[in-house]
């Protein structure tokens, strides 16, 4: 099965019909290079200044640089396309509610070797396979993702498959494509990053994930984002950052208020 890709005027529907099928999609172009250069420029210093990784999962030519939507407040546009956002929303399990995951900006350098395929819902012990899916992630190409600097492997369809089925490289196929498209997967799809087989070309990535409301949040938003921040984004995504409820009672701070009431009333002790 082959990977398919959507043009920039793609829907909603659209998306949400081929992740249904397939579990991962490219919407050509989601972003413009001029977005990403902006996201870009404000992660800069902080890219500049990550450390490899220092595990072969990692990546010992790899950088990975976290904390976007505190770093980089453009960072919330890609975030709330709503080819990502709406497509989140129905997918992880409707009206049950949905927040930030994570947000990482990861450098792929020369020399650096494929990743092992894996599923990002297996940091969570609990998942089964097949069953209702935990999150959803959205890739952007911040540079253009080739078969020879390490365009991300996908194995498509394999959403479909359970705990015991072991993906092979042979079943994969590359997300190669240009600066500003998006890779879009289900959690429980087989992925990895490719092997940077290039001199001198780092393939950039901005990654950046939804999750189901009720579970703990792979990157600690509250955290990452400092409170004056959160307060710039708008209502919906500040909800989405974690200052909300999950369901009626799951994340209160006083029983029956509005957890968002307390960004207001924060700001007004200050």
């Amino acid at each position: 099965m082959g990977l398919r890709t959507l043009e920039p005027t793609a829907t909603v529907d659209d998306v949400c019909s081929v992740i249904e099928e397939d579990g991962g999609v490219i919407v050509r172009n989601m972003a413009t290079t001029e977005m990403i250069d902006r996201v870009l420029s404000e992660l800069d210093p902080y890219i500049k200044v990550t450390q490899k990784g220092k595990d072969k999962f990692s990546g010992f030519e790899t950088t990975r640089t976290n904390r976007l939507l505190g770093r980089a407040p453009s960072t919330a546009e890609l975030m709330m396309d709503p080819r990502f956002l709406d497509t989140a929303e129905r997918v992880l399990q409707p009206h049950q509610g949905i927040q930030v995951g994570a947000t990482q900006a990861m450098r792929v350098g020369p020399g650096s070797a494929p990743q092992t395929l894996h599923r990002d819902d297996g940091a969570r012990g609990d998942r089964r396979h097949p069953g209702p899916d935990s999150e959803l992630t959205c890739l952007y190409a911040a540079t253009d993702f080739t078969a020879q600097n390490g365009a991300t492997w996908i194995i498509p369809g394999s959403h479909k498959w359970d705990d015991e089925r072991r993906p092979t490289r042979e079943e994969a196929v590359q997300a190669v494509m240009p600066k500003g498209s998006a890779l879009i997967w289900l959690g429980s799809v087989y992925h990895g990053a490719g092997a940077n087989m290039t001199a001198d070309e780092y393939r950039t990535g901005i990654l950046l994930i939804y999750m189901l409301g009720y579970l703990r949040q792979e990157e600690n938003q509250y955290l990452a984002v400092p409170i004056d921040v959160v307060r710039s984004y708008p209502e919906r995504f500040q909800r989405l950052l974690g200052y909300s409820t999950y369901g009626p009672f799951v994340g209160y701070i006083d029983w029956g208020q509005d957890v968002h009431s307390y960004l207001e009333e924060s700001a007004r002790t200050i």
